[in-house]
């Protein structure tokens, strides 16, 4: 009897593909996907990064090495069997435009052998699961917006439960809002399910916010560098990935500086609503009844009657109070005060930080790592 795939890891073993006209899309891979992570392929185009993803599940042959699942050469596998036994989500969904969403979920339970109604109850828990209401399923995919086709991508992709997901740049045709929706949904699931993630992106800001490793591909399909995020974005193996990577790769950094030691100063404030408000020289950030930020009050502004959110300027973004440092330095950099609103996990203020303050504090951070003994680290 045939021994099922597991959730192991996925390892590539001197992999090569050229195509009959000489191009080399993939030159020489190795590379080991562990069990359990999301891995990130990222690079330009043509770099050969959705060809390496494509010969795992063998819709592309690689023309000499191995690619290896579980510790079995994909080769010896039904391309057919393997591709069921093996997650897959696309760019634009893919979805099957005649069926219901229901059924495009039931798609790969029901070629398993699955019964109907087997199939269709699996589908209905995985639309919960992607955080898609139950009327969703009754619908149809020119029904949905993007996000929900991509969402619906992705509950098919794990219908039967596979160890192994493919994702061939899923979110990169959504809007950058619910892109990141999206990218937050992926981590949640991922929490929860610990599938093993191959994620092909050509966006070096996705691939850092959901890769616990990155893999950087140069044009002619060669692997420049493999690498946890921080390591990638502080030490570039060499002038393509520090040019890949982008000159800002030192802010982008910041996202895996922990701002546990971050304290936010006190700041002056008004709620929305109060009579008779006269800021003074300085800017007042305005709270509503359970102080959550909604704006900033100018500068020696006099408001005769109630304040109103018309009178305000836009406050930025919000940094929540323990994350990474990124999150306070964009919030202080997009305020129009200069300084950025902290909040707790509730969304209500607990102070300011200024883009100095972060500075400041990464500096320290940063010369007490410097400063540990080799052993401690």
């Amino acid at each position: 009897m045939a021994r099922a795939w597991g959730a192991r890891l996925i390892e590539f073993q001197s992999v090569t593909k050229a195509f009959d006209d000489g191009t080399v899309a993939v030159n020489d891979l190795d590379l080991t996907v562990e069990a359990g992570t999301i891995t990130v392929f990222v690079g330009p185009s043509g770099c050969g990064k959705t060809t390496s993803l494509r010969m795992v599940n063998r819709m592309v042959e690689p023309t000499s090495g191995r690619v290896l699942v579980d510790g079995r050469d994909v080769r010896s596998a039904d391309p057919a069997s393997l591709r069921r036994g093996i997650g897959y989500v696309i760019q634009h969904a893919g979805l099957f435009p005649h069926r219901t969403v229901l059924d495009n979920v039931a798609t790969v339970p029901l070629l398993a052998g699955w019964t109907r109604r087997r199939a269709r109850s699996r589908a209905a828990e995985l639309l919960e699961v992607v955080g898609l209401p139950e009327e969703v399923g009754r619908r149809y995919p020119a029904q949905l917006s993007g996000g929900q086709q991509q969402r619906v991508g992705v509950a098919r992709a794990l219908a039967a439960d596979p160890p192994v997901l493919l994702m061939d740049e899923p979110f990169s045709a959504v809007d950058p809002v619910v892109r990141e929706g999206l990218q937050d949904e992926l981590l949640r699931l991922q929490s929860e399910l610990d599938k093993t993630v191959l994620f092909v992106t050509h966006d070096i800001d996705e691939a850092v916010r959901v890769g616990e490793r990155v893999a950087v591909f140069a044009t002619g399909g060669v692997l420049a560098q493999y690498s946890e995020p921080p390591e990638l974005l502080a030490r570039p193996a060499n002038d393509f990935v520090a040019d890949f990577v982008g000159r800002d790769r030192g802010y982008r950094g910041l996202s895996f500086v922990a701002g546990a030691a971050l304290r936010p100063d006190e700041v002056e404030t008004v709620t929305v609503g109060a009579p008779g408000v006269v800021s003074g020289d300085e800017w007042l950030l305005a709270l509503d009844e359970d102080r959550r930020p909604r704006g900033w009050l100018r500068p020696r502004a006099t408001v005769a009657g109630p304040l109103s959110e018309q009178e305000l300027e836009p406050g930025g973004s919000l940094h929540t109070l323990g994350l990474p440092l990124r999150g306070a330095l964009d919030a202080a950099l997009s305020s129009p005060s200069g300084r950025g609103v902290v909040v707790d996990r509730d969304g209500r203020a607990v102070g300011v930080v200024t883009a100095h303050q972060v500075l400041e504090l990464l500096s320290t951070e940063r010369a007490a790592a410097d400063s540990e003994p080799e052993g401690g680290r």
